[in-house]
Parts: C-alpha cells; structure tokens; sequence
C-alpha cells in the first residue's frame, strides 16, 4: 500500500502563488536566494525567536509546530495567540503586500491543524503584511477551508507524479526566486522550446 506524501504547510502558498514553483522547490528541490526570501528569512527568524509574551491577557507563542493526521500536513505556524476564553488565533507574518489568497490558504491550514492537535473550532486568523504594516484579518469560513481542502490535494497530485506543471511567463515571474531555473520566457512557450531544440540538432549535426 502506497503511502501519501505529506504536504508541507509552505507548499500551500507556493502552489497558490504558482503551482511550477511549488514543484520546483518540494519535488525538484531547487531554491535560490532572493531580496525578498532573504528579508522573509529574516524577519521570520525574528519572530521564531521572541519569548512568549502576554498583551492584555492575549498568550502569544512563536514558531509553533503543526501537523494533521487527518490531511497529511505538517509545518508551523509563525505565531498563535491564545485568549483568556482558549480561542486560538493563527497569525502568519509576510514582508511584502497582499496577492491573491494564497497567505490565506495556508493560514487556513495551520487552523485545520490546530483544530485537530487541540480538538477545538478555530474560527479566524490573521495575516500581518510589512510593506503596509497592516494586520488583515482571515475568517476561516466554508469557501476558505474547500480551497484550502483543494490545494492540499492538488499539492499532493504534484508531489505523487513528480511532474513538472508548465510555466506561466506573467509578472509573477519577476517577483520569482526561481527565475533563472524555470526560464518562463522559453519553457512558457513551447513553439520556443520546439525552436530551440531543433537549433541543437542542427548544430551536432553539422
């Protein structure tokens, strides 16, 4: 009986961002530095590392270790803060802006998690963006958890074929890490590829 690879809670967002990249990095892995992964880096480190504190009667812990049976997950969460009535609340840290829902689905995640390692509802999480130095917050609602639900198992379609998904070649891809391994503006077109190749043969058979 073949066994399902667990999917990493950071793959939800790489997929969401660009299902390539997720492949590149959990199937491949491939990873390249940066400006903006090494601020990440960065400035997760300095939140993994700050001490538990309590604001107001709010428990704020840091870098806390998540996993679920149920859905084959496993990761962590930058911080939960835990209120006086145990309400748990998710909160994931990014340097940049928001885009799309993909910092949403994997705070989505870490809530199913929560929900199963503590056997309580998690209702709502939030999302701190540094560019605006705005917290947003995330409500977990039905639509939320069906996407979150769906990512996991297109991840783990992706993770089980060991196959590359094409490229995309939009502006995403000047924001990406990866752009000199995933070559969009060639892999993206493959009438470009097709070209490229035949140039190959041309040249070892000359």
């Amino acid at each position: 009986m073949a066994v399902e690879p667990i999917v990493l809670l950071s793959a939800l967002e790489h997929h969401m961002y660009c299902p390539r990249q997720c492949a590149l990095i959990h199937v491949d892995g491939v990873w390249q530095e940066n400006p903006h992964t090494v601020k990440g880096s960065f400035g997760h480190k300095r939140v993994d590392t700050d001490p538990p504190r309590v604001e107001r009667g709010v428990k704020m812990l840091r870098g806390i270790p998540l996993w679920s049976e149920e859905l084959g997950l496993s990761g962590r969460a930058d911080a939960v803060e835990v209120h006086p009535d145990g309400t748990m609340v998710p909160v994931e840290y990014k340097i940049g802006r928001p885009h799309g829902r993909a910092a949403a689905v994997q705070l989505c995640a870490q809530a199913m998690c929560l929900e199963e390692m503590m056997g309580t509802p998690v209702s709502a999480g939030a999302v701190w963006y540094g560019a605006n130095r705005r917290r947003h917050p995330i409500a977990f609602d039905d639509d939320l958890r069906s996407l979150t639900l769906e990512t996991i198992a297109q991840v783990r379609v992706t993770l089980t074929s060991q196959l590359l998904p094409p490229a995309v070649d939009d502006h995403r891809c000047n924001e990406c890490q990866l752009l000199g391994h995933c070559l969009p503006d060639v892999s993206g077109h493959p009438e470009r590829v097709e070209h490229y190749v035949h140039l190959k043969v041309l040249s070892c058979d000359s």
